[in-house]
């Protein structure tokens, strides 16, 4: 395969850096998208791009009633015996900024460093629109054959994917029979080679509050007496973890470690090293959780977790008087197995939080996310032989699969429409790509090996992995 990157910079980069320059935020993070308008430019110039790329494929913008659009790109196979549908996965809305920008980047404002994209939604997940497009048109250049292939860009995945699953529905048999599902919007532990997810862990997110007082008292008078609302907290976030190791106390929230996983994770670990600690930039002198490089991996893929991401009811420490406050409010974020159900962990949570409030407090658990994670079925092996072929021959190193600590709902959702199908969940989120992050990064050399190897499964797969 012989796209390169000059090919990328005339054809794609230009719109890219347009798509980059779009706030089309995420529905969660912009309750008025359908006013701001931003998804429907974003979805707009990818439509009109990918309509002059492929001039014989159906290209539409599908809108439902109070959802968010999705784009429908319908390509008709090239070639003999091309009978199933791969369905070709990513998205267009866009996570926040986050906070401040490096010096000379901005969210909205792309800027190239070297082999490096640097804007919000360039990786996440920009490029795949993109890159399922230069794939095709790489292999038609080549006169390779093709199936039919749909690509479906949706635009709240960033938010849960909340409409995906009404789209599927108004589809119905438009998508036909489905031979494979390729996702776009997964990780990378490296570059040198293509990265296939074998997993991703579910999420719950609750907000709990605990309330001691009508109203705030000078802690003179009130403290000794008035149990405080944050160390009442901190007991009922011990029926959850173990503070000392960080073990989840939940049974429902863990599952058995498959084999396998266990083997391949120790691959990965003997060849890449401790590359979790490598990758986080903790302060020097921290003790990372996990005794070696294969447990801190499966820590992060198969190993439920609980961390506390928001805090309120307490002021600034500027302004923090000498005051016993009302109650404390307690965002809390737990990361649960592939295995597991996220509804019954939801469940168990706010049973063991709400349970006999300690000192007879007023406590509340609101869940504000449940999403159950995803584990993948085993490839055929022609697919794997395929797709290991493609990742020699055009990133240089062989097919590696690895487990994903993220949660994302909407491959959850398709496993479960679509139990038969081979799912391939690959993408170019590795090292330094800063998704969700300040700084978030696209690795264009990493883009146009994928894009090679992408070319090269869709002509030889055929209809039927």
């Amino acid at each position: 395969m012989t796209f390169s990157l000059g090919d990328l910079e005339r054809d794609v980069l230009p719109t890219l850096e347009a798509y980059c320059a779009i706030p089309a935020l995420s529905p969660h993070f912009d309750p008025d998208w359908s006013q701001s308008g931003n998804l429907e430019n974003a979805l707009h110039l990818l439509a009109e791009w990918v309509g002059a790329r492929l001039s014989d494929a159906e290209v539409r913008i599908e809108r439902l009633e109070g959802r968010t659009p999705l784009m429908w790109v319908d390509v008709p196979a090239r070639g003999t015996d091309q009978s199933g549908t791969v369905v070709l996965y990513g998205h267009a809305d866009k996570q926040p900024p986050l906070g401040e920008w490096s010096e000379g980047l901005a969210p909205f404002n792309p800027v190239r460093r070297g082999n490096r994209l640097y804007a919000r939604g360039a990786v996440d997940d920009g490029y795949a629109t993109f890159a399922a497009v230069c794939a095709l048109e790489e292999a038609r250049r080549l006169g390779e054959s093709h199936p039919r292939c749909v690509l479906l860009i949706e635009a709240s995945e960033e938010s849960g994917s909340p409409d995906l699953e009404a789209y599927l529905d108004h589809f119905g048999d438009r998508l036909g029979e489905i031979s494979l599902m390729i996702c776009l919007d997964s990780g990378a532990l490296s570059y040198d080679r293509l990265w296939v997810t074998s997993s991703l862990r579910g999420l719950v997110n609750v907000d709990v509050t605990v309330r001691v007082l009508e109203r705030a008292q000078h802690s003179g008078t009130a403290s000794g007496v008035v149990p405080s609302s944050f160390r009442l907290l901190r007991q009922l976030l011990d029926r959850v973890e173990d503070a000392t190791t960080g073990d989840i106390l939940l049974p429902e929230a863990h599952c058995p470690i498959p084999d396998w996983v266990r083997h391949s994770t120790q691959s990965i670990a003997d060849e890449f090293g401790d590359v979790v600690a490598k990758e986080i930039p903790s302060l020097e002198g921290l003790v990372l959780m996990g005794h070696d490089a294969a447990d801190r991996l499966l820590r992060r893929t198969w190993v439920p977790a609980l961390s506390v991401i928001g805090l309120a009811g307490a002021p600034e420490p500027a302004q923090a008087g000498n005051v016993l406050r009302t109650s404390t409010t307690a965002t809390l974020s737990l990361r649960l197995p592939p295995l597991v159900d996220a509804s019954e962990v939801a469940a168990a949570l706010v049973e063991v939080l709400t349970a006999t409030p300690p000192a007879g407090a007023e406590v509340d658990v609101v869940v504000s996310s449940v999403a159950s994670g995803w584990a993948s079925s085993q490839l055929p092996a022609p697919l794997v032989e395929v797709l290991n072929t493609a990742s020699t021959t055009t990133f240089g190193g062989p097919l590696t699969f690895t487990g994903e600590g993220g949660t994302i709902p909407f491959l959850f959702q398709l496993g479960r429409r679509f139990p038969a199908v081979p799912f391939v969940a690959t993408g170019v989120l590795g090292p330094e790509s800063n998704a969700h992050g300040i700084d978030e990064m696209l690795n264009l050399d990493a883009m146009v090996h994928l894009i090679n190897a992408l070319a090269y499964v869709l002509s030889h797969i055929g209809g039927h992995p």
